[in-house]
């Protein structure tokens, strides 16, 4: 692996968790792998979960060939400076609206008027022009 370079807080490294600006932390060293996020086997997604945190055991558990570990060797960019890493970090999920089964109910029953109430009143429509015009 390549030695030296830049020593980086936790804190930057974390800033920088975006598809066009990716970071990771993967045994201690730093890896700006934004060029080949959209190129990853198993999707950008799969990279980007694994910023601001510590990516190593998401890196191991998988199980990567020698080839993606040499491969890593073009993205480093420096260490991480331990000192700045938290202790534990705790994930907190993005925030979801809670399921409804109400709200599906009431979205098809405003598409089925969406779709109904025109034709309805087209058809009054021609039906008040049809009786109006028989004179």
């Amino acid at each position: 692996m390549v030695s030296g370079g830049k020593t980086h807080s936790f804190e930057e490294v974390a800033n920088h968790n975006k598809i066009k600006d990716c970071w990771l932390i993967i045994s201690g060293k730093v890896y700006d792998v934004t060029p080949f996020v959209e190129k990853h086997p198993g999707g950008a997604e799969v990279l980007l979960s694994a910023t601001g945190k510590d990516g190593t055991n998401d890196f191991e558990e998988i199980g990567h060939s020698d080839e993606a570990r040499e491969m890593m060797e073009k993205y480093y960019i420096g260490v991480i400076d331990s000192k700045t890493v938290p202790a534990k970090r705790t994930n907190i999920p993005p925030q979801q609206t809670p399921y409804n089964p109400n709200a599906k109910a009431s979205e098809s029953l405003a598409n089925i008027l969406r779709f109904l109430l025109p034709l309805f009143v087209l058809g009054f429509a021609l039906t008040l022009g049809l009786y109006t015009n028989k004179d």
